[in-house]
């Protein structure tokens, strides 16, 4: 009788396997098949004005925005967001915390090697913000490093790499807001972050008492660091990231449909990739020097 009960069991088991497998379910989809069947998709963003943030409730920015208009091309008409330190974007990505990274993540080698970057999205420049009538001259991080003032950088960010690379030392911040604040109390003298992110934070603080240099491309040993931001997908969704790609050239391709996805946000034609710089470029570090 223990044997037959036994051999019932086991034979139950197996029909529902068997049932399962032929229903299918959403372990057995693709990340892009899933999103599609769902009609949402989850993206991981840095509140960050102007690119990804949160206000009133509701997932904005100029990211965002590009986002949205892309995944509707893939069929994907709603786009959920997850707040999280722009550090812990590509740990969270790998970690199924969301499917994308919508955050206008700059594109550099090391992050290559831990995610899958999009086609580039913004082209970036770098700028200083000080307390009003402290800039004193500076105009990039050489000249931060030559007077010896307290730098703030963002944790993650490509300006962190910059003083590094110029043997600067900076006191790490988890957001933009940290980094004015930072400034404000008097705990840093600069912060440098992406230009547009910098103006916005001065436009939209104009009681703060800050000020915001002019943009600038910084130089490495001699090699401009041309940056480009990109959506990030893990490294095995590469169905997605294609998909994405062939959709976001439909509107990299066209300035106006560009300029309505990201122009409320400061964003302008500059701003918009001209093809000069490739994904793959940024990802082997191939940039050009400042001779050529």
């Amino acid at each position: 009788m223990k044997l037959k009960g036994l051999a019932a069991a086991t034979s139950i088991l197996a029909l529902t396997l068997t049932l399962g497998a032929c229903g299918g379910s959403d372990s057995d989809k693709s990340t892009l098949q899933k999103a599609i069947d769902d009609g949402k998709i989850t993206v991981g963003f840095a509140g960050e004005a102007p690119y990804s943030f949160e206000e009133g409730g509701e997932l904005q920015g100029a990211s965002v925005s590009l986002a949205k208009a892309v995944f509707k091309e893939l069929g994907i008409d709603d786009v959920e967001g997850v707040n999280t330190e722009f550090g812990s974007l590509i740990p969270g990505l790998n970690a199924d915390r969301f499917d994308a990274i919508s955050a206008g993540m700059s594109i550099l080698p090391d992050r290559c090697e831990q995610a899958a970057f999009g086609d580039p999205e913004f082209m970036y420049t770098t700028a200083l913000m000080t307390k009003e009538g402290k800039l004193d001259g500076m105009k990039n991080l050489d000249d931060v490093k030559d007077k010896g003032v307290k730098l703030a950088t963002m944790t993650g960010a490509i300006e962190s790499d910059y003083a590094k690379d110029l043997g600067i030392e900076t006191q790490q911040v988890g957001t933009p807001q940290d980094g004015m604040d930072a400034v404000t109390t008097g705990r840093a003298d600069v912060f440098a972050l992406t230009a547009i992110s910098l103006n916005w934070m001065a436009k939209n603080n104009a009681d703060a008492g800050v000020e915001v240099s002019e943009s600038f491309v910084q130089e490495i040993d001699g090699v401009p660091q041309i940056g480009a931001g990109a959506t990030v997908f893990r490294t095995d969704d590469e169905e997605l990231r294609d998909e994405w790609n062939k959709g976001l050239d439909k509107i990299i391709s066209d300035e106006d449909a560009y300029l309505d996805a990201v122009g409320d946000y400061g964003f302008t034609a500059e701003e918009r990739p001209d093809g000069s710089i490739t994904t793959d470029q940024l990802c082997k570090g191939e940039l050009p020097t400042a001779d050529s």
